[in-house]
This record gives C-alpha cells, sequence and structure tokens, in this order.
C-alpha cells in the first residue's frame, strides 16, 4: 500500500512539474483580424491556424516591388501563377492534410487537377519574422515525414473572409513579393 501511494505522490509531483516548466501562454485578445509585422503582438500562430481553416479561393495575385519587366515563370515548382487563379485551397483541421484544386484552363493549367498539401503556421516570433503559413506538397505514395523541401508565405491579414498572403520573390535588388488574395468559401 505504501508503495501505490508513493508513486501516485511521485506522478502528480512530476505532472506538477512538467505542468509549470511548459511555455506561458500567449493572451488571447487578439484574433486573426488585423495584420501583424515581425516583432508586433499580432496574432498567435495558434490564432492564424484556426483563422485559416476552411475553404479559400485565390482571386488574385498581386506584384509589389516587382519590377514589371521580370518574368514570373511558375510558382511553388508547380504552374504560371495564372493558372492558381480560381483555385480552391482546402485547409481542414486535424491532422492538417489539405489540397490546392486547379480550376483555371490554359494552355500550362491542369483545370480540375488536386494537389495534396500538409500545412501549418510556423510562428518565426523568436527569429523577429512574420508568421508564416508553410506547406508541401505530398504526392501518391509518399509520406509527408520524409518531404523535405516545402514553401513559406508570411501571413498579412485575415478578417475571417478575406485573407492575404505575401510569397517572397528574391531579386537582384532586395526582395519583391506575389501577394495572394483570398476569400472564404461558405460550406
Amino acid at each position: 500500500m505504501r508503495k501505490h501511494i508513493l508513486s501516485v505522490l511521485a506522478t502528480l509531483a512530476i505532472v506538477l512539474l512538467l505542468g509549470s516548466c511548459g511555455a506561458q501562454r500567449k493572451s488571447t485578445s487578439t484574433g486573426a483580424g488585423t495584420s501583424t509585422a515581425a516583432g508586433a503582438s499580432g496574432p498567435s500562430a495558434g490564432q492564424w491556424r484556426s483563422g485559416l481553416k476552411g475553404k479559400w479561393v485565390l482571386n488574385s495575385v498581386d506584384r509589389e516591388d516587382i519590377p514589371a519587366a521580370y518574368t514570373i515563370k511558375n510558382i511553388f515548382d508547380e504552374a504560371p501563377v495564372d493558372c492558381f487563379i480560381g483555385s480552391v485551397w482546402n485547409l481542414p483541421g486535424g491532422n492538417y492534410r489539405g489540397t490546392i484544386t486547379f480550376n483555371a484552363a490554359g494552355t500550362l493549367c491542369a483545370d480540375g487537377a488536386v494537389r495534396t498539401i500538409v500545412w501549418s503556421v510556423f510562428d518565426g516570433k523568436s527569429n523577429a519574422e512574420y508568421p508564416q503559413f508553410q506547406f508541401k506538397k505530398i504526392y501518391s505514395g509518399e509520406k509527408a515525414s520524409n518531404v523535405t523541401s516545402g514553401y513559406r508565405l508570411n501571413l498579412s491579414y485575415s478578417d475571417g473572409q478575406s485573407l492575404v498572403m505575401r510569397m517572397p520573390i528574391p531579386l537582384d535588388n532586395g526582395t519583391g513579393f506575389l501577394v495572394l488574395n483570398f476569400s472564404r468559401i461558405q460550406d
């Protein structure tokens, strides 16, 4: 009986110790409906993750600080930018395995093609960076843990119905951005 009591007390002490060593939680007073800058008190990665869940359609892609003469042949090692316009990004919760469904017809576009992705939110605040949406493409028969390359986009704005992500494009003299403008699809 004494050994049983000691083991219960030891287990309780370990649980209390581990609970007190955990990271402090950020206040939830700010929502994912604000823009965020590096080091600012914007939404946490968890708040972004919650706000991103659902289906989004990519309405437009704008160029920011990219010279007009600069050609972008494709994005995400997949297809030209125009092929992504109208694509539906399904970002469910749970295991964060989602899809991108292409809906654009064109010479280099695969209308109706579905790309499986695994997505998450990288909280770059420890590195003084923006929170970033990150994903990797998963092909048939692959395990996500075996895929070592992926993509990151800066999370700029969301109000629950619209979403703006910025994809950095390295240039000869600095960095430009492709600005991806999404709207939520109601299920």
